[in-house]
């Protein structure tokens, strides 16, 4: 009997997770004290098991939803050596059920562990810095009729994080408003009812959506499980959902486009996808190839792309996306033009009077090892390898996208045109590797979703 391949995938996805969910808390201050002392956590351990645990391999809490992790794996490959004998349907129901009790004890739960505590310690501690520090003092900020781009935040806990000399966003917000402007009823809500806020809910909601709603995007049973364990299961992603990065926030508004297109309402796609648009600019560069999956035609031959019918087709199916991009754009942009772009652009591109830092993985690398530069904070014109990049893999990719125009085409030729100018710019951190595998998940497991009308 042939092995099966989502099994060797949910264990190698689930030890990534493991592991780092392990190294990641490992480094965390007084974190066994923490956890075991906390007035919400330690009600969940019996009398004298903080104690026989002992600090020396990771908190109980921790080490209880691993052991539970696991031992849902192995129900599923108990499960999985008699699948000749179950209905297939049967088969994918207890699969995906154990999957989700996966997904949950290695991220979900991890994460509201660390809403928990940080809740109940200091406001910069067991989060991130931009995604939920710096997001909630825009929303703070927005809720006051304050804008986040011209307002500071030297004076929020956003002061306390990290190193001093890399602190260069206490006068830059560097995402877009939809990110604070529908983080705001979330946080209204859980205000009212649980008397706090972390941005954390607002992400972990769009979360569990968007593998709800990945469910949707294939028809095969074994495409399901796949592109469900790598959403929910996401090396990288996976530890974005649990200290507060917001790609996959991004990724959110993402998956709702195309499960609509999926189900050929372009409409509402194209609404969703200027939600996107207007949350960071990662979403930007998978633009062109929804534009065509929008179309709704499963190839476009290049003397038909260039049509009056054609361009009248797809001016008239974007323009709901410009419209919603330019409602939550366009009010900041007017308000303070210089600084909208400052925060934006300009910090990230390393032109600010205070920018981010060279930093990251790629290409950057090679020009801090050639030696002339200062620091990681000289100006160096990095948009000169990402338009020799990316301009060419442009071209390249949309024709491509006219021969096979689908929903797949769409996350994957994205993903790609995505990785060549991170790869070349001034930083390119970890998470958008997170992203892009989320990119690559949808473009693969997807492919049977063509958008034909």
């Amino acid at each position: 009997m042939r092995k099966s391949f989502d099994v060797l995938l949910l264990f190698i996805l689930l030890l990534a997770r493991i592991m780092l969910n392990k190294f990641a808390e490992a480094g965390l201050f007084e974190h066994f004290k923490n956890v075991t002392t906390s007035p919400a956590l330690s009600k969940l351990l019996p009398a004298g098991a903080a104690e026989a645990f002992g600090p020396w391999y990771g908190d109980p809490i921790f080490l209880l939803l691993t052991a539970v992790s696991l031992l849902a794996f192995l129900t599923y490959v108990a499960l999985d050596l008699f699948r000749a004998r179950l209905a297939e349907k049967t088969m994918f129901r207890w699969k995906y059920l154990l999957l989700w009790i996966v997904i949950l004890t290695t991220v979900i739960l991890p994460s509201l562990k660390m809403t928990i505590l940080r809740h109940e310690n200091l406001p910069q501690s067991y989060s991130h810095d931009g995604g939920v520090i710096q997001t909630e003092a825009a929303v703070n900020y927005f809720l006051q009729g304050q804008n986040p781009y011209i307002e500071t935040y030297r004076n929020t806990p956003m002061a306390e994080w990290g190193f001093q000399q890399f602190r260069t966003a206490l006068d830059h917000y560097p995402y877009l408003p939809a990110t604070f402007v529908l983080s705001a009823p979330v946080k209204l809500l859980f205000e009212a009812t649980l008397g706090w806020y972390d941005q954390r809910f607002t992400y972990l909601i769009l979360f569990i959506i968007t593998l709800a709603l990945a469910a949707g995007l294939t028809r095969k049973r074994e495409d399901i499980l796949g592109l469900t364990m790598l959403l929910g299961l996401n090396p990288i992603m996976g530890l974005d959902i649990i200290f507060g990065q917001n790609d996959s926030f991004v990724l959110a508004w993402l998956i709702i486009s195309a499960w609509f297109l999926y189900r050929k309402n372009w409409l509402w796609s194209s609404i969703f996808f200027g939600v996107a648009a207007a949350s960071k600019p990662t979403a930007w560069f998978l633009a062109p190839f929804w534009a065509l999956a929008l179309l709704q035609q499963t190839s476009i031959p290049l003397s038909q792309a260039f049509r009056k019918a054609t361009m009248s087709k797809l001016a008239k199916r974007i323009v709901p996306a410009l419209g919603v991009f330019l409602i939550f754009t366009l009010p900041y942009f007017l308000w303070s033009p210089g600084d909208f772009i400052d925060d934006v652009w300009r910090w990230a591109a390393g032109t600010a009077l205070i920018h981010y830092q060279i930093w990251g993985l790629g290409f950057a690398n090679f020009v801090l090892a050639w030696g002339d530069l200062s620091d990681r904070f000289a100006v160096w014109p990095f948009w000169i390898p990402e338009l020799l990049v990316s301009l060419p893999l442009l071209v390249i990719l949309i024709l491509k996208q006219l021969k096979d125009n689908s929903i797949s085409s769409w996350f994957w030729h994205g993903a790609i045109l995505l990785l060549g100018f991170a790869y070349f710019s001034r930083f390119l951190n970890e998470n958008y590797l997170g992203f892009l595998l989320g990119l690559l998940a949808l473009g693969y497991f997807t492919q049977s979703a063509i958008t034909a009308e």
